[in-house]
């Protein structure tokens, strides 16, 4: 019996010393993280003041801003946004803060493969996708109607996978 208690005792006080031994390791995993956030802040309002006395003469220019930004691809029979339409995104978000009160079309499309039907519901899907990259962003969700073209828009062939690919893809319009 003294021998199932030692074997008892010992074995908590291993799982215990492993618990917090990894729990010491999450914390430390996880402090390093905000230190490297806080020490590019200071330098960046640093150079804010000096380009913002720039940035000022090139109001009137940048009260309009650019919104012509295509090329939000998709991967194949998906709503899952490429990797490469990140930046494109991240330079709608900047144009669209700069006219808060602009309302936004955006349009899903789909290559030819499937039903028109799957098609449709994909091209749906696909602008809500980057709708939801924009609320993320912090942009208010009632400045976009979506819009589902399917497969009835190709701005390229649908007879070769490069086409294909041009063709599933959502465009942000401004709305009249």
């Amino acid at each position: 019996m003294n021998i199932s208690k030692n074997i008892l005792f010992t074995t908590l006080i291993a799982l215990s010393t492993l618990s917090i031994y990894s729990c010491k390791t999450k914390k430390l995993a996880a402090k390093p993280a905000p230190a490297p956030v806080a020490k590019p802040a200071p330098p960046v309002e640093e150079k804010k003041p000096a380009p913002a006395t720039e940035k000022e003469p090139e109001a009137a220019p940048s009260d309009k801003p650019n919104f012509n930004l295509d090329n939000i691809q998709f991967e194949f029979n998906s709503f899952v946004l490429k990797t490469s339409s990140f930046s494109i995104l991240d330079k709608a978000v900047a144009e669209m803060k700069k006219a808060p009160n602009t309302q936004f079309i955006l349009n899903g499309h789909s290559s030819a493969e499937g039903s028109p039907e799957h098609n449709m519901s994909l091209s749906i899907d696909r602008a809500n996708a980057v709708k939801s990259y924009f609320v993320n962003a912090g942009l208010n969700a009632d400045r976009f109607t979506i819009v589902g073209h399917g497969e009835k828009e190709p701005i390229s062939t649908n007879n070769n996978e490069e086409g294909r690919t041009l063709n599933r893809r959502t465009e942000i319009r401004i709305k009249n």
